[in-house]
């Protein structure tokens, strides 16, 4: 059983209490740091961390990331003595608007969120470890471990469908090899002799720009493997393409 494995058998025990808030407070501005830089967007980003957009967006402001003209309105009258009903009238903005425009003023010290917050940490670093791995050498143990450590990842397909997959436990107490796809109501399932395929022929012609997901291999299940090959680094897509498969909808 390879490290990956280990650590998701692990997830069932209660998490320690012994976190830094502070330093995991910056691991978190970090993180979203560093996925808001690869999306470009609030939404998108929210939608890789698991983390409502407005969360994102305070995270950025108190990372001094992004910066908004009513942010400094707001902390400049706050500094003039202005109550918040003050504010709220002067902005024509309701509490909670105000609120997003504005930094974190203390660390959390929840332990509920805390405890979350470390989850979606490590979660990310996981995924990180994982994509590197195979882009350093790709080989199907690797792929299989971007495979265990992405589950219940919010993937898209390339024409904007939401889907996630599981894994399940064998006897024996590593992971099947059968990935569980859940697409609204209907579940399906997607064999990792499918995904193996598309992926081997995915290495074959790395140089390609692979416009849908027919174009690797006609084989079961194919959108779903082509939404892993591109997540995971192996596959190049075209631009509207990516951006379905990052959530973002077409404007009209």
């Amino acid at each position: 059983m390879n490290n990956l494995q280990i650590c998701e058998r692990k997830r069932g025990r209660p998490p320690k209490k012994d976190y830094d808030p502070e330093s995991l407070m910056q691991e978190l501005i970090d993180m979203v740091t560093e996925v808001y830089h690869n999306t470009n967007e609030i939404k998108a980003t929210a939608i890789e961390l698991a983390l409502p957009p407005h969360k994102v967006k305070k995270l950025l402001i108190t990372g001094k990331v992004i910066s908004y003209p009513e942010t400094e309105q707001i902390l400049s009258l706050h500094r003039q003595g202005r109550t918040m009903e003050e504010i709220e009238n002067i902005m024509g903005l309701s509490y909670s608007t105000i609120n997003t425009y504005l930094p974190y003023s203390k660390v959390i010290y929840k332990l509920s969120e805390i405890s979350q917050n470390a989850e979606r940490v490590r979660k990310y670093k996981a995924r990180k470890d994982a994509v590197n791995a195979l882009m350093e050498k790709c080989t199907e143990e690797n792929l299989w471990n971007c495979v265990i450590a992405f589950q219940q990842y919010p993937f898209y397909t390339n024409s904007g469908l939401p889907f996630q997959y599981t894994l399940k436990v064998g006897r024996n107490g590593e992971y099947t090899k059968e990935l569980f796809i859940n697409r609204r109501e209907n579940s399906k399932s997607l064999s990792w002799s499918s995904v193996r395929i598309a992926f081997e022929i995915a290495i074959e012609n790395k140089y390609s720009v692979f416009t849908r997901p027919k174009q690797i291999a006609d084989v079961r299940g194919i959108s779903y493997s082509y939404s892993l090959l591109w997540r995971f680094g192996v596959i190049t897509v075209p631009e509207e393409v990516e951006n379905r498969m990052r959530g973002k909808k077409k404007h009209s």
